[in-house]
């Protein structure tokens, strides 16, 4: 299939939102040792984003039913390259985290509205292929915010990764520009207080509580796996540069695999069933990493990487599947559990870090792995599909 405008601006729109959101991740041992702090101060720049983005999630989709969905967009992406700059010429952690907020705010204008407008704009036969663009645009933006930053890091310094990401931002936000075209199916929304009304409902749905809660666990169990994983192989006796460090972000791309699979999965064993297996072996895939090997740790976090990937993708549907009506106000609740889950588990494992190191982050990440199997056993309908 050819790309015309609007594919490729959707796909820009992943892109652009997902490196924004993890620039510093494989920078974060670089970062630690220029600003002299330890692994749990430097890791709240992490946590100040993802923060931002479950403050802000719910609430967006909400504006942009009521003001439109391209301005939106491409406002966001506009103003996003201000915060990258900002974080690029930060003098001290505390300005770090303020600027790194600041991104977040801006993140869901752009990946929420842009779903939002999928579903506006194209033929319900096309939305999966055309939400699959994004899927891959966001897999291969954070993959990028990793990689080509650490890579640049070796070559310009981390200020000089971050202006270029800044440069990124503003060239996908001007071909988003000229490429989407404005809304034509647009239907102005009752506004925020229905959306309100909605999410207290959601709120007394036991299943879309014990999703949320799913959701809480696979972004927790990410951060704390990608983040921490660094500081272990930047430490002796790996010594891995920040090129080495974005390099194992590779595995990160196996979801795109993978979770086109998920639906015959589901078909073949259940939502329920095929979710508890994946978990089993992703909390042996989190084991895998306490290996000294490098091969052993990087093939844990593929494991890891792509069973988290699955459970996403399992758990998003499940949401549309348990809301009876205002899905997208049960989508926004699940973004903000997700990206709460993201801020903890980007800052809880360093509170064990000093103490216990790598195994001790690993072993809280094996925790809440198998809380999320016991509410999935416990709380998940046992329907297939």
């Amino acid at each position: 299939m050819i790309l015309d405008g609007r594919r490729i601006a959707v796909g820009l729109a992943g892109f652009c939102t997902f490196l924004n959101l993890y620039m510093p991740q494989a920078l974060l041992p670089a970062l630690a040792q220029d600003f002299g702090v330890g692994p749990g101060e430097i890791s709240a720049i992490i946590t100040a984003s993802t923060l931002a983005i479950a403050l802000t999630a719910p609430f967006t989709g909400a504006l942009a039913d009521i003001l439109g969905r391209k301005r939106i967009i491409v406002a966001a992406m506009v103003a996003l390259m201000v915060p990258t700059v900002m974080v690029a010429l930060a003098a001290d952690v505390p300005t770090l985290v303020v600027w790194r907020f600041i991104q977040g705010l801006l993140l869901p204008p752009i990946f929420v509205v842009i779903i939002a407008y999928i579903g506006d704009e194209w033929p319900t036969a096309e939305v999966a292929g055309i939400a699959g663009l994004y899927i891959a645009g966001a897999s291969i933006g954070g993959f990028s915010g990793r990689f080509v930053t650490g890579i640049l890091t070796d070559l310009v310094g981390w200020r000089g990764a971050f202006e270029c990401v800044a440069a990124m931002t503003l060239a996908s936000a001007a071909a988003v520009a000229l490429l989407l075209p404005r809304e034509k199916n647009f239907v102005r929304s009752e506004g925020i207080a229905a959306a309100a009304r909605h999410m207290l409902a959601h709120l007394r749905n036991p299943q879309l509580l014990a999703t949320y809660a799913v959701g809480f666990g696979v972004l927790f169990c990410f951060m704390a796996t990608f983040t921490y994983v660094s500081f272990h192989l930047a430490a002796p006796p790996y010594r891995f540069s920040p090129s080495w460090l974005g390099a194992i972000f590779i595995t990160y791309l196996v979801g795109t695999v993978i979770v086109p699979m998920a639906g015959r999965a589901i078909g073949a064993f259940g939502r329920r069933g095929f979710t508890i297996a994946t978990i089993v072996v992703w909390i042996g895939g989190a084991l895998m990493m306490l290996a000294a090997p490098v091969w052993a740790i990087v093939a844990g976090l593929t494991l890891c990487a792509g069973c988290g990937m699955l459970v996403q993708a399992i758990s998003t549907g499940y949401v549309t599947a348990s809301a009876q009506e205002g899905r997208s106000s049960a989508v926004g609740l699940y973004v903000t559990s997700f990206y709460v889950g993201g801020a903890a588990g980007a800052s809880l494992p360093g509170l064990v870090w000093a103490r216990g190191g790598w195994p001790a982050a690993v072993a809280m990440v094996v925790a809440v792995l198998t809380a999320m199997g016991v509410i999935v056993a416990t709380a998940w309908r046992p329907a297939r599909g």
